[in-house]
């Protein structure tokens, strides 16, 4: 069981007052909190150990490189990576999926080879392959939904065939929160020789994401959305991908040789690690899996679902509101509209109630479309929001209605 009393207090943003009122967070899905051990660890490396990393030979450069390379295999712990080597760090998901976009898609894929999204995607998983397709004439296509925004399986198998050669698909949609079944979608693609990619944003601090279990070609996720800090990601790719794969970008660290007339690059992962990399950050990503890792995905999981099955009840009794995305299984969104009135509008109100929601087409502009609106509001859950949360967010939209009524 989880304690909440004791984990809402490692978070000290969850004490802040907004508008005299007590903060009730509900944008998780656009950042998480930090707990305290990511702010020292984060804090430390600024006022205690402040150097760079693998080019020293001095105490602070051995100790950050010491923690810097902890972190990656942390990582490859908790995702099961075969080697450390497919663990590749970046700036966060949308940097990962670029690379693959640059470095895999333009290099690997040819004029008329098709790749498969789906209509819920991020933006940062739809124009990556879109700049790729268009310079080697590359298309991209869309696997459909369901009014409930589940992905329409029979319509997926449809549209994998000989010319399908990637595919990319997020575990779980941030706008929706529909959990896609990837395994499945993963094994129909390879039956057709077709690379696969899973974004893993909205996954990795809301269930056990093994990459050796799932097959998939490619994996990226942010620290930031479990936990940790900004500016740091995650890549993961098998080994035997990332070995033909060409370097993202040239400067320090992914070099084996330079000379003026021709480069050879560095070994798996420095290869796709060009420059300073953001030290504080990855070391803060570190302590963030520390704490991830100290719950138990089994009692996160169950608190999760009892806290959106809780949400989703009570959102579902006010008058003229209407869920988007009911999907079979689902993870910790609620994304609904009122009749009549503006997402805007609503959030404006609740903010003053210190509730924190998220409003808008959520970087999902085809999403929106398909569900035949503009924008939602969404109120992402995490692991530190209780049922006095929702009960506070219900209050707060029924004034807004009430007032804008």
């Amino acid at each position: 069981m989880i304690n909440h009393n004791e984990l809402r207090n490692q978070f000290p943003v969850l004490k802040t007052k907004v508008y005299d009122k007590t903060l009730v967070y509900l944008d998780s899905a656009a950042t998480t909190l930090k707990p305290q051990n990511v702010i020292d660890s984060v804090n430390k490396y600024y006022a205690q150990t402040t150097a760079n990393v693998h080019r020293g030979l001095h105490f602070l450069s051995e100790l950050n490189t010491d923690l810097y390379e902890g972190t990656r295999d942390q990582v490859q712990k908790l995702i099961n990576a075969k080697t450390r080597q497919e663990v590749i760090f970046t700036k966060g998901t949308t940097e990962s999926i670029n690379l693959v976009a640059a470095s895999y898609v333009r290099n690997f894929l040819n004029n008329g080879d098709e790749i498969l999204i789906t209509q819920m995607e991020h933006h940062s998983n739809i124009v990556p392959w879109q700049l790729a397709a268009e310079a080697i004439g590359a298309k991209v296509r869309a696997i459909p939904i369901d009014d409930n925004g589940d992905v329409i399986m029979e319509e997926y198998k449809k549209l994998l065939g000989p010319k399908t050669k990637f595919v990319s698909v997020a575990y779980i949609s941030n706008a929706l929160g529909t959990v896609n079944p990837v395994k499945e979608m993963i094994k129909l693609a390879h039956h057709v020789g077709a690379k696969f990619m899973v974004d893993a944003a909205q996954a990795i601090a809301h269930r056990p994401v093994d990459v050796q279990d799932l097959d998939c070609d490619f994996l990226a996720f942010s620290s930031h959305k479990m936990f940790g800090p900004t500016a740091a990601g995650i890549l993961y790719g098998k080994e035997a991908l990332l070995e033909q794969m060409p370097p993202y970008q040239g400067g320090g660290d992914m070099i084996d040789v330079v000379t003026i007339e021709k480069t050879t690059y560095n070994a798996l992962p420095f290869k796709f690690e060009a420059g300073t990399p953001a030290i504080a950050s990855v070391i803060g990503l570190g302590e963030a899996i520390k704490f991830l890792t100290s719950l138990k995905f089994a009692d996160l999981m169950e608190y999760e679902k009892s806290i959106l099955t809780y949400g989703t009840a009570k959102l579902q009794d006010i008058p003229g509101v209407r869920l988007i995305g009911t999907a079979v299984e689902k993870s910790c969104i609620l994304s609904f509209v009122v009749k009549g009135l503006h997402p805007h509008d609503i959030a404006s109100i609740t903010d003053k109630e210190g509730v924190a929601l998220r409003t808008g087409h959520h970087c999902t502009q085809p999403l929106m479309k398909r569900m035949n609106v503009t924008a939602t509001v969404r109120a992402s859950l995490g692991i530190y929001n209780t049922k006095q949360d929702i009960d506070l967010l219900i209050q707060a939209i029924t004034k807004a209605i009430k007032i804008l009524s």
